[in-house]
C-alpha cells in the first residue's frame, strides 16, 4: 500500500486532531462525515487547512459508498451501543476502521455477542477494526501490560491515573461532572452521563493479557469537590476481583479540575517488583491523537477480525515520509 486514504468519521476535537496528523504525513482524505449541520457540506479544508480541495464533509457514511479508502478513523461516541450501527456498515464496505470509542478497546467483556459479531463480519469482509487511545488503549492497560515483562511473577497490578481535568477539552469536562452539585452529579452517574468510559474494559484486558481469570469488575463513582461543595471532577475506581476478595487489579482514576499532582503511577506486586511514575501525567487528547494515527499502519498489517490494543506490536513514530504498511 502507497498512501493509505483515510475517510475521518467524526469531526470535533479528537477527530480532527488525528486528522491534522494524518496530513502532516502525507495521507490523503477520501472523504468526511459529519452529522453536525454547521460541518455537514462545508469543504473539509475549511476544518482542516490543507486537504486537496473538493472532499466536502458528508452528514452521513452513506452519502460515502463508492468511495475508494483504505481506513475509517471514527471518533464519535464512548459506548459501543451508541456506535454499533455506524461501525456495521463501514465493515460491511469493507472499510478497515480505527475508533476512540472506549468501550471497542476490549468489547469482549461488556458485549460479547456484539464482538463476536464485529470480528464475524470483519472477518467475512477482510478488513481490521480496533478501539484505541489514551485511555483506555495505552496508560492503564497497554503500559502496564509491557511492564509486567521482566517480571517472572505478577501478583497485584495497581495503576493511578490523576489528571488536571483544566487540561483537557470541554466535553470530557462536562463528561466528569465539572461545575455540577452533587446532587446533579449522582443523577449524572446513575444516568450514566457521569464517568470515565472504559475502566472495566482496561481491566478485562489487563486481564486477559497476564492470563487471569477475574471473577467480577466492580466500579464506584464519587465526587471530587470544591471548598464550596462544587464538584471538580469524579474519582473513579474499577478493580477486578479474583479469588472471592482479593483485587488483583486496581484502576484508580482522578478527573478533577485543579487535581493535586497529576500523574500516571503503575505499581506491580511481582518479581521484580517494577514501581513507574510519569509526572505530570499523559496528556490525554494530545496522546489519543498520536496513538490512533501510530496505531493506523500496524492495524493496516494485522490479520482481518475485531483486534486490540495488546494484540498490535508497538505503534512507534514512523520515519518521516514512510507511509507503506
Amino acid at each position: 500500500m502507497g498512501r493509505p486514504r483515510v475517510v475521518s468519521y467524526g469531526l470535533g476535537p479528537i477527530g480532527l486532531g488525528v486528522a491534522e496528523i494524518l496530513l502532516q504525513r502525507g495521507y490523503e482524505f477520501a472523504g468526511a462525515v459529519d452529522t453536525d449541520p454547521a460541518k455537514a457540506g462545508r469543504p473539509l479544508r475549511e476544518l482542516l487547512p490543507g486537504v486537496s480541495p473538493g472532499v466536502v464533509v458528508a452528514p452521513s457514511i452513506g452519502d460515502l459508498r463508492g468511495h475508494r479508502a483504505d481506513v475509517v478513523v471514527h471518533s464519535t461516541q464512548s459506548r459501543l451501543h451508541h456506535v454499533l450501527p455506524q461501525l456495521h456498515p463501514l465493515l460491511e464496505a469493507e472499510w478497515n476502521v480505527i475508533s476512540t470509542c472506549e468501550e471497542l478497546s476490549y468489547p469482549w467483556y461488556g458485549y460479547p455477542d456484539d464482538a463476536r459479531d464485529l470480528d464475524r463480519s470483519a472477518r467475512a469482509h477482510g478488513v481490521r477494526l480496533l478501539g484505541t487511545g489514551v485511555n483506555p488503549g495505552f496508560v492503564m492497560d497497554l503500559l502496564p501490560v509491557v511492564l509486567t515483562m521482566p517480571c517472572r511473577e505478577v501478583r497485584r497490578i495497581t495503576v493511578t491515573r490523576v489528571v488536571d481535568a483544566r487540561q483537557r477539552r470541554l466535553p470530557l469536562q462536562r463528561k466528569v461532572g465539572a461545575g455540577l452539585s452533587p446532587d446533579e452529579f449522582a443523577a449524572g452517574v446513575a444516568a450514566g452521563r457521569i464517568a470515565h468510559v472504559g475502566l472495566p474494559e482496561s481491566v478485562a484486558m489487563l486481564a486477559a493479557a497476564v492470563g487471569w481469570a477475574v471473577d467480577s469488575i466492580t466500579e464506584t463513582i464519587d465526587p471530587v469537590l470544591d471548598a464550596e461543595g462544587v464538584v471538580r471532577g469524579l474519582h473513579q475506581i474499577c478493580r477486578g476481583i479474583m479469588h472471592g476478595q482479593t483485587a488483583s487489579i486496581m484502576l484508580d482514576l482522578t478527573m478533577a479540575v485543579g487535581a493535586d499532582d497529576p500523574r500516571d503511577e503503575i505499581r506491580i506486586d511481582g518479581v521484580p517488583p517494577i514501581h513507574a511514575t510519569i509526572h505530570g501525567g499523559v496528556q490525554g487528547d494530545q496522546a489519543t491523537c498520536a496513538i490512533v494515527a501510530n496505531t493506523l499502519p500496524r492495524l493496516l498489517a494485522a490479520p482481518p477480525g475485531l483486534v486490540t490494543a495488546i494484540e498490535l506490536p508497538a505503534a512507534l513514530i514512523p520515519p518521516r515520509g514512510v507511509l507503506s504498511v
